[in-house]
């Protein structure tokens, strides 16, 4: 097969180039310049956005043997990455931007145009693991290294896009990906993983979200505690997320000196409510949007799957009701912190079913 392997400069993105060449496939390598201004997302080591990142890939690719590309993606990371978490912040929600990517830019933009230029598949970094069904179809499983792996983020991915798509490390724990690195002279073997939001400088959500949302932000407002009291007031709800715990700034303490939450986010209002870790606690989800990885299911109704609601959460026990566009969620195992905008992705043992996006939450009573 004719491949193209998105090199993002880092150390496991090199070794499943690498990979795919002994697998015997013709690859080519490719770096995604996600902005005309390298620096005005991230710099240094913590993101994907730099021009080390980008010379960093050339090298891999020159180690292994393969052409390599720098494709400017700026514009469309821009639109269905960027604007799309500016305009979901500012709404309220907490958007994960790391699967929006791969939604609409690592699997859509990049395949399409992968496909257009005679290439069957991309090959990627992430830690999954795909599978041929029973019935012939293309199934997402979870990677072997379960501290590692990415299924989550990858929850948004179509049949179609999994049938053009190899991600050679799933089989792999992360500790032997740097041996093997090392082994094949990648400069990469001990370069640290990116974390945080890539294109986020320097690590400040809510500064940065102020400075590009300017007069559009949302207006300062009142922190008030669940039953309605007034305890402080912020400079924008689009500075909070559900479960957030720091940068309050109250001043004192809740009356029974145990920490604060955000419990809900109203930017109509610019009310931030805050309470206990206990009202965080919630045991159903409302969700829209689903995208799912194999055949639509008719129903899903009733027998008991797992669902994950963070890119590195546990699993939560579940009940799911699809109906059309709408995913109802029964948890079993109550979760906390759960925000609107987050991705609920379901899991069948470790195959993954589909996502969708969270659009509000219900909240066990407290002592209920």
């Amino acid at each position: 097969m004719r491949v193209l392997a998105a090199m993002s400069g880092g150390v496991d993105s090199a070794v499943a180039a690498a990979r795919a060449v002994e697998a015997g496939h013709d690859v080519t390598g490719i770096h995604l310049a996600l902005s005309r201004n390298p620096k005005s997302y991230r710099s240094g080591a913590r993101g994907c956005c730099t021009i080390e990142d980008s010379n960093d890939a050339r090298r891999a690719a020159d180690v292994i043997g393969i052409p390599f590309y720098v494709w400017d993606m700026s514009e469309e990371f821009h639109e269905g990455v960027v604007e799309d978490f500016l305009a979901e912040y500012a709404s309220g929600r907490t958007p994960n931007p790391c699967l929006r990517c791969n939604e609409k830019i690592k699997f859509a933009a990049v395949l399409e145009r992968g496909l257009a230029l005679g290439f069957d598949a991309v090959a990627t970094g992430h830690y999954a693991t795909l599978r041929t069904g029973p019935d012939g179809l293309v199934e997402l499983h979870r990677a072997v290294d379960s501290a590692k792996d990415q299924s989550y983020v990858l929850g948004v991915l179509t049949q179609e896009q999994l049938a053009h798509s190899l991600f050679p490390l799933g089989d792999t724990p992360k500790p032997e990906i740097r041996a093997e690195a090392g082994r094949r002279g990648l400069l990469v073997a001990d370069k640290p993983d990116s974390h945080d939001i890539c294109f986020i400088s320097d690590g400040d959500t809510g500064g940065w979200l102020t400075e590009k949302l300017g007069d559009s932000a949302p207006a300062a407002g009142s922190i008030v505690s669940s039953s309605g009291e007034v305890l402080g007031t912020h400079e924008g709800t689009h500075r909070f997320t559900i479960g957030q715990r720091k940068g309050l700034r109250l001043g004192h303490p809740a009356p029974d000196g145990r920490p604060r939450f955000v419990l809900d986010i109203s930017p109509v209002s610019g009310t931030v409510t805050v309470g206990s870790r206990e009202e965080l606690r919630v045991d159903g989800l409302n969700a829209i949007r689903p995208r799912w990885c194999g055949t639509e299911p008719a129903v899903l109704d009733g027998p008991e799957v797992r669902v994950q609601l963070r890119a590195h959460g546990d699993e939560h026990r579940a009940r799911v009701v699809v109906q059309g566009d709408h995913v109802d969620v029964e948890l079993l195992d109550p979760a906390s912190g759960i925000a609107p905008g987050q991705a609920v992705v379901i899991y069948d043992g470790t195959r993954v079913v589909g996502s969708a996006t969270i659009a509000a939450t219900r909240r066990t009573e407290v002592g209920a």
